[in-house]
């Protein structure tokens, strides 16, 4: 099934999928390896996963202090993935985005913290109806600090958001690799989409409405 096609009935919506992309527009961006997040000039960054990158970008770009978010692919065993390659689950990357942030304006904690309130980290690889370890609740951590500061939040405020155990996995970052060019900034270029329009919109919704004061 493919999103971007509208089908009147609510209950065929709900089997939209992430792993339903487009597969036109096949100019890719150059596969940038990224084997290191440290802060650079007063801007960290950091790899998050939490199902479709669409939705994940969609929210956190909108954050004061984040620059820039790029969605991609982390934590595979392929070089240079391809989208057709991670979506069909062959290569154990997840759905990722690289978040670009100055931790003067927003922490690293606040940054966790919309992130594990905007997405589901108790379901085991999978979102609604995006289903597979590529859509896996992930973060990948670029030094000590960072690791330290994920079990902390995980610990002492996502385990307060949720009822069911988070099962986030904390995983050290090996590579980056941003994803094509179509997957970029998807949302505000495809508002009138019906998988943003129901998917991403009720989370932008609630951006607005837990965490205002933080947005641009």
């Amino acid at each position: 099934m493919n999103r971007l096609f509208f089908i009147p009935a609510l209950f065929f919506f709900t089997l939209l999928s992430c792993g339903n992309k487009p597969s036109e527009n096949k100019n890719l961006m150059e596969s940038n390896l990224v084997q290191n997040s440290l802060p650079q000039g007063g801007t960290e960054s950091i790899v998050l996963g939490g199902g479709c990158f669409w939705c994940i970008e969609a929210v956190l770009k909108e954050l004061k202090g984040v620059s820039k978010v790029v969605s991609g692919y982390a934590g595979g065993t392929v070089r240079n993935p391809t989208y057709r390659e991670v979506s069909a689950g062959l290569t154990g990357h997840a759905e990722v985005v690289q978040v670009s942030f100055d931790p003067k304006v927003i922490t690293l904690e606040e940054l966790l913290e919309v992130f594990w309130t905007l997405h589901d980290p108790t379901t085991l690889n999978r979102q609604g109806a995006d289903v597979g370890t590529q859509y896996r609740s992930v973060i990948f951590f670029s030094n000590p600090a960072q690791k330290n500061a994920a079990e902390k939040v995980k610990k002492e405020v996502a385990a307060k958001i949720w009822d069911d155990p988070v099962i986030t996995e904390i995983s050290p970052l090996k590579e980056f690799y941003p994803a094509e060019d179509y997957h970029q900034n998807y949302y505000e270029l495809n508002k009138t989409q019906p998988y943003c329009q129901i998917v991403i919109n009720p989370k932008v919704k609630k951006l607005k409405e837990k965490f205002g004061t933080k947005l641009k």
